[in-house]
């Protein structure tokens, strides 16, 4: 475990930001501003990657969390009112607000070692995102152990760190696997299916040491839809949505099954010719978080898809 010397933000009091490589296994907590993510329980490998919310909700683009001392704050500050100030009016206002005693008097100096100073923090990868200038409440001052002011939603509490812990879920590909072996034949009866082993749980903790909180965000896969790719083929079961149960995605292929109705799969209408068809598979993952408050509930479902190619050709058959 490797400690830094910093406030998130500034260089302040210790041991309250941390990174932490297991170089055995390659997992990583990973710092983004004050929130520490633990990623030892996401899903790994090259073609795992983000779902997106089947809702038009999305995790926060910013959030509110304790960024500086009252040195600090006043090492960041002095500066701009100098070299990079936009005009006396503005530094006196400044200087009103965190020096003169309109609320703050010498940025809370006689407060050192009883809270922070809060500001802003922009999500990883948000940071093109028009919800990144969402946040443009001043930097405020927080006691240890007080809550921060009503009028800031975005500041960060449990709830706050699951949605954020949402947005780094990690979930694995969604090739699924075809069978009869070789290309696929028109009229009969392609089976689907998905290693089961795969497709468990999936988890993500986000916390900020310095307040002592944390949430995690589960992800648990519930089904799977397959879109052939045209609309010459019918789906099994007809709606396209194969139900995960008992762990088990589809079911594997059996010798001596080729004209039985799959549990889940697709049966093509038409040949690809001399190309092939996009069939892409979409697993539908239900989200759920619980809190160090003791708070939890539900996030929005999300889905995570991959497309593979599908070669469908004509039954040669022979007349005597």
């Amino acid at each position: 475990m490797a400690w830094a010397d910093v406030v998130p933000g500034g260089d302040g009091t210790g041991t309250e930001t941390q990174a932490n490589v297991d170089q055995k296994d390659q997992k990583v907590q990973a710092i983004a501003g004050a929130v520490v993510y633990d990623t030892s329980r996401n899903g790994s490998g090259q073609a795992a990657g983000p779902v997106a919310s089947t809702t038009t909700w999305t995790p926060p683009a910013c959030y509110y969390a304790p960024k500086y001392t009252p040195a600090r704050l006043k090492a960041y500050l002095e500066p701009i009112w100098g070299a990079d100030s936009t005009g006396y009016e503005w530094d006196a206002k400044q200087r009103d607000h965190y020096v003169n005693g309109h609320p703050y008097k010498d940025f809370n100096k006689d407060k050192t070692g009883k809270g922070y100073w809060w500001d802003t923090y922009v999500t990883p990868g948000r940071e093109a995102d028009p919800g990144a200038l969402d946040c443009t409440k001043q930097i405020f001052w927080v006691d240890k152990g007080a809550a921060p002011p009503a009028d800031v939603p975005q500041a960060v509490t449990p709830k706050i760190l699951a949605e954020l812990a949402y947005n780094e879920i990690r979930v694995p590909s969604t090739q699924v696997t075809l069978a009869p072996e070789g290309p696929t034949k028109v009229n009969l009866p392609t089976w689907a299916w998905l290693d089961g082993a795969k497709f468990r749980p999936v988890a993500v903790t986000a916390s900020v040491p310095l307040l002592n909180i944390s949430a995690t965000a589960t992800a648990e896969p519930v089904s799977l839809k397959v879109d052939p790719g045209t609309s010459d083929a019918e789906t099994y079961p007809a709606s396209g949505v194969c139900q995960i149960k008992g762990g088990r995605i589809g079911e594997p292929y059996a010798k001596g099954k080729a004209d039985e109705v799959p549990p889940c799969g697709v049966r093509y209408l038409r040949s690809s010719g001399e190309g092939s068809y996009p069939l892409k598979a979409t697993i539908t993952w239900k989200i759920h978080w619980t809190g160090s408050d003791g708070d939890g509930g539900d996030l929005p479902d999300g889905t995570f898809g991959a497309t593979q190619d599908v070669v469908v050709q004509e039954i040669q058959s022979v007349n005597r």
